[in-house]
């Protein structure tokens, strides 16, 4: 909305929320929950929910409700959360721009072009899947080539069959699901195909969607040729080698008419860099602290945006806490009283609210380290002084390791060595460490998070 001079009128909000889904929606009502009021959810679809909205099967809820929730249902929870607190929202509302001073620049039907200055911003746009021209296969580009998300909007949500002889590349989770899927609307699905030589999905999705369906899955293969000028005929199937190379004379020959892609998803950060936020290069999302806190200061971020999860009961569970650190930042900035007399404050939040008011001279900022097998952590530093009682490091592997430990090394102090039968890179993995281990370890340079086989 402009002023009659042509400018665009300043709003003003204590936090502002970038996306409407899981992640957005608790991170808004943990907020509201420690005593933030002024609160704004910014999201860019018709409705709230997010991704969640086409997911209708089940599984989803099992750590936070106790119970197993389809996906629409998990996010009408939460919605219920936000209307019960009358957290405000605006829908179909894309966000353009962040800038390092909080100020959100956004666009809708109603109000044209609106800009927002907060005091805390918190991230919470998900993810996106890798698209086909990433992947370089040759061929035309015709009709019946999918990403398997798409493919997922289009049958749950739309009403819509993709296609009839279905071919899968790529065993992420979103993939399994979708070979299950088509298959129980009438379609044929021939293969799920997978580059690497283990599954990028949960084993409990390998499980329920190929093996009670008789769907084959082939590691080491991937697809060297789409046939077909308008629509999709067929594909020609390859093994590869160590180097991700097809091999030649393995080729495998299927009729089709649809090719789904199920090759990863990607953080949907580039609002993120436009806010100069300092991004990971393996998970492609932010670096953040213990307080999931970017690298600018006032701008956190949870949920997919940061890493890609395996469960959305860890979006939620994570996003929790950046709501609830967001509203201990804005709070510490307006209130210099001393932590006793801020009454709505819980302890710990009042200790932050002491620490950020007072000197921060003797800060103490410990990287986390990972080799040995650990892809990442998040987050990948940690102020003791701003832990609460525990923290949750969670994290990745590179590969299937079957019967190896998780140990964790306060700097050459060995704190944590605890045994997997199976460890694989489609499940998250994670370790709690406790405040007092933290600054009980005396001159604390780094800690170690790695895989050891005894």
């Amino acid at each position: 909305m402009g002023n009659k001079n042509g400018e665009t009128d300043m709003k003003h909000v204590n936090i502002l929320i970038v996306g409407g889904g899981p992640a957005g929606l608790a991170a808004a009502a943990a907020a509201y929950d420690v005593g933030e009021r002024d609160i704004l959810i910014l999201e860019r679809d018709d409705r709230l929910g997010g991704i969640l909205n086409q997911c209708i099967h089940n599984g989803f809820g099992l750590h936070t409700f106790k119970e197993e929730l389809t996906g629409p249902e998990y996010a009408a929870r939460y919605e219920q959360f936000i209307e019960e607190r009358q957290i405000p929202y605006l829908l179909q509302t894309m966000v353009l721009d962040i800038s390092r001073e909080k100020v959100v620049t956004a666009v809708n039907r109603d109000e044209g072009m609106i800009q927002i200055q907060a005091e805390a911003v918190i991230l919470a746009m998900g993810c996106r899947e890798r698209p086909r021209g990433a992947l370089s296969i040759p061929g035309f580009r015709p009709a019946g080539i999918y990403t398997a998300g798409t493919a997922q909007r289009l049958v749950n949500m739309e009403g819509y069959m993709p296609g009839r002889e279905v071919v899968i590349l790529g065993s992420g989770d979103i993939g399994l699901i979708m070979a299950r899927r088509m298959t129980l609307e009438g379609a044929h699905v021939q293969v799920v195909a997978e580059l690497m030589p283990y599954s990028g999905g949960l084993k409990r999705n390998i499980v329920q969607c190929l093996h009670d369906y008789d769907i084959p899955l082939k590691l080491k293969h991937t697809v060297v040729k789409i046939e077909g000028k308008k629509r999709v005929e067929g594909i020609m199937l390859a093994e590869v080698d160590e180097q991700n190379r097809p091999i030649p004379g393995t080729e495998e020959h299927y009729t089709c008419d649809t090719l789904l892609l199920s090759c990863g998803l990607i953080p949907e950060n580039e609002l993120s860099l436009k806010a100069g936020v300092t991004l990971n290069p393996v998970t492609n999302g932010p670096e953040v602290n213990e307080s999931l806190q970017t690298d600018v200061e006032g701008i956190f971020a949870c949920g997919n945006v940061l890493h890609v999860h395996d469960l959305v009961d860890y979006v939620s569970e994570e996003a929790a806490m950046a709501g609830k650190h967001a509203a201990d930042y804005v709070r510490a900035g307006k209130n210099t009283q001393p932590a006793d007399s801020i009454g709505w404050l819980t302890d710990e939040a009042a200790s932050v609210a002491d620490r950020t008011a007072g000197d921060k001279s003797d800060e103490k900022d410990v990287p986390v380290r990972v080799r040995d097998g650990v892809r990442y952590t998040v987050p990948g530093h940690i102020r003791p002084a701003y832990v609460e009682d525990r923290l949750t490091i969670r994290f990745r592997v590179g590969k299937v390791y079957r019967d190896h430990y998780i140990s964790v090394y306060l700097n050459s102090k060995r704190i944590q060595h605890r045994k997997k039968q199976i460890m694989a890179p489609g499940e998250m993995e994670q370790v709690i460490l406790t405040k007092k281990q933290l600054m009980d370890a005396r001159e604390l340079e780094n800690i170690t998070i790695c895989l050891e086989s005894e």
